[in-house]
């Protein structure tokens, strides 16, 4: 029995948000220390943060974008993968065993 398949590649999306979201905490972690304002009392809340405070909140913003830019390229690569799907011929045997 022969029967036609279509086959396609296709990204992972679990890798490319995780990829995302380890991206996100690099550039958190590149922005807590490249602009350093833990020394400065802080204007609204009158509180001097840590570095780590800073980071904590700068990876709040960061780690959600880094997963979204990661999810929005698995996309378009799913799209563009999807595109250069073909079909393939496929050949069914039974085999019967005998008890």
């Amino acid at each position: 029995m022969t029967e036609s398949a279509r086959v396609r590649r296709s990204p992972k999306f679990a890798v490319f948000l995780g990829l995302g979201a380890a991206l996100g905490l690099l550039v958190a972690l590149i922005l807590t220390f490249a602009f350093d304002g833990t020394r400065e009392v802080s204007a609204n809340t009158g509180v001097v943060y840590t570095s780590t405070q800073v980071f904590g909140f700068v990876a709040l913003i960061c780690v959600p974008v880094g997963i979204a830019i990661g999810g929005i390229v698995a996309v378009i690569l799913d799209r563009v993968l999807a595109r250069r799907a073909h079909d393939v011929q496929i050949e069914h045997e039974r085999i019967r065993t005998q008890d």
